[in-house]
């Protein structure tokens, strides 16, 4: 390959762009990565954080490699771009193994590693990069570590939220404030006052610099309030990161196989390429069988690329003609992704030297905004644009007032001018500051920051912010059966070696595992008369040693599981699948030849590696007679179809045990009725949980390479049939429960037989009356019409490939649900990006998986999705129980401030600057403290999810909203204008009258805090539930934050008064003022009774709410797939965004959302079928069942299913209980007969 051939490798930043692992990319200069490896803290904005994604030149590279002889970026340079003349003029593969002093097959050696005390017997080749130590390797090739980004200083914090335009420009008026009463109280004579005896002798206190300290004051207390909250939540969600980028990674080190953690990965590591796994480092190709690595998301080839190694690749290059490109390829480039096949590389770059770092390096992305706190814009817009309207409307009116009263009242001095002038602009300023409501996205990051936290303390880890909300919308969840719902401890436990030996494991304790006739009728038992029963443990004196040594050979060379230590507990346990972990188990526990020296023994010559679509696996070894053999294991109903012979296990007869002589294996051709013993054997173990690997070999005379699957899987001899039992988790069937009771549907989605998935459904309580049961290639055959009809109703989909779930996912979308997936395989990539929520598995799942996830679920358990439905529910609730506060407090606040303003000849509100502060401090950063903090409880799952396109206020809380501003501004506006009435204040001194003002003025704003701190309490409900104390006691923050208000209340009043402009009141004007405060608690019991009904038509004609019935005009998902753009434009540029939220966009650690905006819920018309109730309250069962002759419709007995043939046969099954004059059951019965 020479320079002028075109690139065939990884490229630069046009196919990166492309790539799901981040939404934005920006191309800057920079220099040649670091060398020295070390991992760094890159400041957020420097350059340095984000490197060029460019071609290496390894020119540029001054590194030092001693003792190795290969300098780093000269090795980077091998992938980037690909080039095997690169490779060839290093010295091949061997002198690149040498250079960098490992080992082909036994990778590092301890002294590599750093052992001191290396008791290797091998000699280690003279050359001196095998002298080099962990250290030099270290200094010379770097570590496997990115730099991390740092997080703002709590300083960086509070300058962004101090950028607020709002804070600023009441800041200014306070400083004014302040300079104009210093002057008053310094710079002029103080002005007389009436004395207590009527004579005007007394002078105001010099007090009038202290308004202007008091606003400085809180504008500093909001600051460090919501900068401190910010900071927090940035090193929370920084641990999480971490936490979410750890894995381990399979390498070969001295010899033997281990897992360390992917940042101990180092430069001449022997790593192991596993289907599923996404590669961590460069490194070129060893060995291995059938290697197929998908690039995509590095280079935008969308092809599998199958790997060979360096010899082949260069003996194509030597073969092709001038212009030709050759076609095999031997590098492994990180990031990638192993589709299928097994094999070894041997590892050339590491961190930020690998491609994959690189491209991590050039990648820098701004926050987005989570659907939630997208959707509150347009609503926080709204009140920001009628709060600056109503703002600039009384700063005109009293501007008017102003002006006039300068004609009217020619005495006022300069001074006094200009302090009314900035006593006007304080005020209307401060309406808009009270107006704005700046606590929407603090209530909605704080709601998401506890419920994270929390979340991740019941096993889940939330990768994307947003999910959290999405998952209270959720009604469909699509869950995986194997580690799900399921305890993903697989153990072999009954089985059938050859056909009539039937092994159980503890047979005392499971009579009714043995399937030798107990039960059955006596025509069935008449048939299989032969069949015996044998304890497990007893299992080799039924065997003889050929067909042991057979047997153990196909479980231990046809697999790739192996034994390694816990890192927790050190145990030995076997790593690898489960299924081939029960196997090797199973032999171990029965003491055969252990499986390492079996596999080192063996000569293997070729291998075919498990594939969804073939449900197999196996393996062609050469035998010591010079003949070949190839094991096979896999789906007993497939492989047992394959099978043309079995061998012989008979009963044994007068007590003796009947061994084969020599090393034959005595075997019989597959009669009808053993292959009817067979079917029968697969069913009834499947009906039992069960899943059934049949495993089966196949000699051969002679041999040729690669001969494909399909010649070779043909003409078996069944050896076994191993019942493996994966037990339902504790617990699965009561999460199942609550989230049919919540309104969300479960489908199960399993690669297993259609009769495992029945029986499990069935124990779980997912397949219930009126739901069907469907095999994946028949689902994925159907028209989308039949499958748009079927979908609502389908609750098990088995045999489902990747795609199917896929296909599923799609057509449940389109039907307008919200929909959660599991999955924990790499191919179940495109379904859990597919899905709204998509949720990994964190002990099986695949690194593609999780990166495709938006929640891991840590402990692999269904019922940590019911935790996160009940959390997502939580995180709105509280960010709509803040709402549904907050905008009370905001109308009244306004409404008071204005008519009172307006109507003193002062131009002095009800409420002062400095007042209204400390109000907008209580609904804005304490209530979102309070109500945001209330912790997820199990009666969140009583009530039915909202729709995507349901209004953020419900009719409860219109309800509720206008109720206690009505009240609340009646009293206000009451006591302010009549109290000199109420409390007979008229006819007094001009002493007595300026101190009974205050007193009022005192009693209105203590009256319309504690109509706050009362209201607080009745928004922690937004039903028409009347109990607003229900739990409150769980909740600390609420009962603290409450206590905090009243305690800074009652001291506002004592000690605040020159700076609150209050007065201390007596005990009557307490018990007022707490009263008038309680009774929002009754007004609140008696708003929740009010019907809903008329309130919402009454709603809906104000146009408060939408009209659900109303049909749209535009559809809203084909909108969104051109538009997308025009809507993130729109987010970013809205006035809220403009004029506040600098702490909103403060955050870089938060999780990126999928998308900016809610998607709104595409509405497609359908059928008849899709409205009928996926459960049917049926009056009348499935009675009159009579079992159907044949061996599989009846197949132990007990079967209660007349579907179980139709099942087999790949067609659908209705539930047996579902009513017949159900229309579905008259569309689709037919298809089950």
């Amino acid at each position: 390959m020479d320079d002028t051939e075109p690139d065939h490798g990884p490229h630069a930043l046009t196919p990166i762009t492309s790539s799901t692992h981040a939404p934005s990319h920006r191309s800057i200069s920079s220099s040649v990565p670091r060398t020295d490896g070390a991992a760094t803290v890159v400041e957020e904005g420097s350059s340095a954080s984000r490197p060029a994604l460019q071609h290496i030149d390894p020119t540029t590279d001054t590194t030092d490699p001693t003792p190795f002889a290969h300098i780093p970026l000269k090795l980077a340079s091998l992938v980037d771009p690909k080039n095997l003349q690169a490779l060839e003029s290093l010295g091949g593969v061997t002198a690149l193994i040498q250079g960098l002093g490992t080992n082909r097959t036994k990778g590092l050696s301890k002294r590599a590693l750093g052992a001191q005390d290396s008791d290797e017997k091998e000699q280690e080749p003279s050359e001196k990069a095998y002298s080099g130590t962990l250290q030099d390797r270290q200094r010379v090739y770097g570590h496997n570590v990115l730099p991390t980004r740092a997080s703002k200083s709590l300083w960086m914090f509070m300058w962004l939220a101090f950028k607020d335009r709002v804070l600023i420009l009441l800041s200014v008026a306070a400083v004014v404030s302040l300079a104009l009463g210093l002057y008053q109280d310094l710079g002029t004579p103080p002005t007389p006052t009436a004395c207590p005896d009527g004579s005007m002798n007394c002078t105001e206190p010099s007090v009038d610099w202290v308004e202007g300290v008091a606003i400085v004051v809180a504008i500093l207390i909001v600051v460090i309030v919501g900068s401190v909250n910010d900071w927090q939540k940035e090193k929370q969600f920084r641990k999480l990161n971490e936490k979410k980028e750890d894995r381990g990674v399979k390498v070969i080190r001295h010899g033997q196989e281990t897992i360390i953690n992917i940042k101990d990965v180092l430069v001449g590591d022997v790593c192991l390429l596993e289907p599923g796994e996404i590669i961590p480092c460069d490194g070129v190709f060893l060995n291995g069988h059938n290697v197929l690595c998908d690039e995509s998301g590095a280079t935008g080839e969308s092809d599998a690329i199958k790997k060979f190694s360096y010899e082949e690749c260069l003996e194509e290059s030597r073969s092709l003609g001038k212009g030709e490109h050759g076609k095999k390829d031997c590098f492994i480039v990180s990031g990638s992704k192993v589709l299928e096949g097994v094999g070894q590389y041997v590892v050339i770059a590491v961190g930020t030297k690998s491609f994959n770092g690189r491209i991590m390096m050039a990648l820098q992305g701004d926050t987005e905004d989570t659907p939630l706190q997208s959707k509150l814009n347009d609503l926080a817009e709204l009140i920001a644009k009628l709060g600056s309207l109503a703002g600039l409307i009384l700063f005109a009116a009293l501007m008017i007032r102003f002006f006039v009263q300068l004609k009217t009242d020619p005495g006022r001095t300069a001074n006094e001018k200009a302090m009314a002038f900035v006593q006007i602009l304080i005020i209307a300023v401060t309406l808009i500051v009270v107006a704005v409501p700046e606590g929407l996205p603090l209530a909605v990051t704080l709601a998401l920051a506890f419920a994270t936290k929390r979340m991740t303390k019941q096993n889940l880890l939330v990768r994307v912010l947003g999910s959290c909300e999405t998952m209270a919308n959720a009604n469909v969840i699509c869950t995986d059966k194997t580690g799900t719902l399921t305890q993903n401890t697989m153990t072999v436990v009954a089985g059938s070696v050859g056909i009539h030996a039937k092994f159980v494991q503890n047979l005392s304790k499971n009579q009714e595992r043995s399937h030798i006739g107990d039960g059955e009728g006596a025509e069935v038992k008449h048939k299989h008369r032969d069949d015996f029963a044998v304890d497990m443990e007893g299992l080799n004196d039924y065997m003889s040693e050929p067909l042991q040594r057979v047997f153990n050979e196909s479980i231990a060379v046809n697999s790739t599981a192996f034994e390694d230590k816990e890192p927790d507990s050190d145990n030995i346990v076997f790593v690898g699948s489960k299924t081939e972990s029960a196997l090797l188990r199973f032999a171990k526990d029965l003491k055969w030849a252990g499986y390492r020296g079996v596999r080192e023994e063996a000569e293997t010559v070729q291998v075919i590696p498990f594939s969804s679509e073939r449900k197999a696996m196996g393996v062609v070894v050469k035998l010591p007679n010079g003949k070949y053999r190839f094991y096979i294991k896999g789906a007993s109903e497939t492989l047992a179809k394959k099978c043309m012979r079995v061998v012989d296990v008979k009963r044994p007869s007068d007590g003796s045990v009947g061994h084969a002589s020599g090393d034959e294996i005595p075997t019989s051709e597959l009669t009808q009725l053993d292959r009817e013993n067979v079917d029968r054997t697969i069913i009834f173990y499947a009906n039992q949980m069960l899943r059934t690997i049949a495993v089966c070999y196949r000699d051969f005379e002679t041999w040729s390479d690669d001969v494909p699957y399909d010649q070779l899987a043909n003409n078996l001899t069944l050896i076994a049939i191993c019942g493996i039992e994966d037990p339902l988790r504790p617990g699965v069937r009561e999460a199942v429960a609550e989230c049919q009771n919540a309104g969300v549907a479960v489908k199960m989605c399993t690669g297993d037989n259609v009769l495992t998935a029945r029986s499990i459904a069935t124990q779980c309580g997912i397949y219930t009356k009126g739901g069907i049961i469907m095999e994946g290639p028949t689902f994925r055959q159907l028209s989308t019409e039949d499958r748009r009809e079927i979908v609502p109703r389908l609750q098990v989909l088995a045999r489902s490939s990747p795609e199917d779930k896929q296909i599923l996912v799609n057509t449940l979308k389109d039907l307008g649900e919200v929909v959660g997936v599991t999955g924990d395989g790499t191919n179940d990539g495109p379904a859990l990006k597919s899905a709204h929520v998509g949720f990994s598995m964190g002990i099986a799942g695949t690194e593609v998986a999780k990166e495709a996830s938006d929640i891991i679920l840590m402990d692999d358990n269904f019922s940590s999705i019911v935790s996160a439905i009940m959390w997502g529910r939580c995180v709105n609730d509280a960010v709509r129980k803040f709402l549904q506060f907050q905008i009370s407090v905001n109308i009244t606040a306004v409404i008071v401030t204005f008519v009172t303003a307006v109507a003193s000849a002062t131009e002095t509100s009800a409420l002062t600057a400095v007042q209204l502060l400390w109000i907008n401090i209580i609904m804005d950063t304490f209530a979102a403290l309070a109500l945001a903090t209330d912790p997820a409880t199990p009666a969140l799952l009583k009530r039915k999810p909202d729709r995507k396109t349901a209004p953020l206020f419900s009719v409860d809380m219109w309800k509720m909203i206008i109720g206690q501003s009505t009240y609340q501004t009646i009293i206000i506006l009451v006591f302010h204008f009549a109290g000199n009435a109420i409390f007979g204040y008229h006819g007094l001194g001009l002493f007595q009258m300026n101190k009974a003002e205050a007193e009022l003025g005192t009693l209105v704003f203590n009256a319309f805090v504690f109509c706050q701190i009362f209201n607080s309490i009745n928004c922690r409900r937004i039903d028409n539930h009347l109990n607003v104390f229900g739990g409150i006691l769980n909740n600390y923050y609420f009962i603290v934050i409450t206590l905090l208000e009243i305690g800074i209340q009652i001291l506002i009043v004592f000690v605040g008064g020159s700076a609150f402009q209050v007065t201390s009141m007596n005990g009557r004007d307490w018990g007022i003022s707490i009263a008038l405060g309680f009774v929002s608690l009754p007004l609140g019991a008696l708003i929740r009774l009010i019907p809903n009904g008329p309130c919402e038509r009454l709603f809906i004609t104000l146009r408060l709410m939408p009209d659900p019935n109303k049909l749209p005009v535009v559809n809203p998902v084909a909108e969104e797939e051109w538009n997308s753009a025009v809507q993130l434009v729109r987010d970013k540029l809205n006035t809220f965004s403009t004029i506040r939220g600098a702490r909103l966009r403060g955050s870089s650690f938060v999780g990126k959302s999928r998308t900016a905006r809610l998607q709104q819920a595409g509405i497609f018309p359908s059928s008849l079928m899709t409205m009928v109730p996926t459960l049917i309250g049926a009056s009348v069962g499935a009675g009159g069942w009579a079992a159907r002759p044949g061996s599989l419709s009846d197949p132990a007995g007990t079967d209660p299913s007349r579907s179980s043939a139709a099942l087999f046969n790949g067609q659908i099954q209705i539930h047996p209980e579902t009513d017949k004059t159900d229309p579905f059951y008259r569309r689709w019965g037919s298809h089950t007969e």
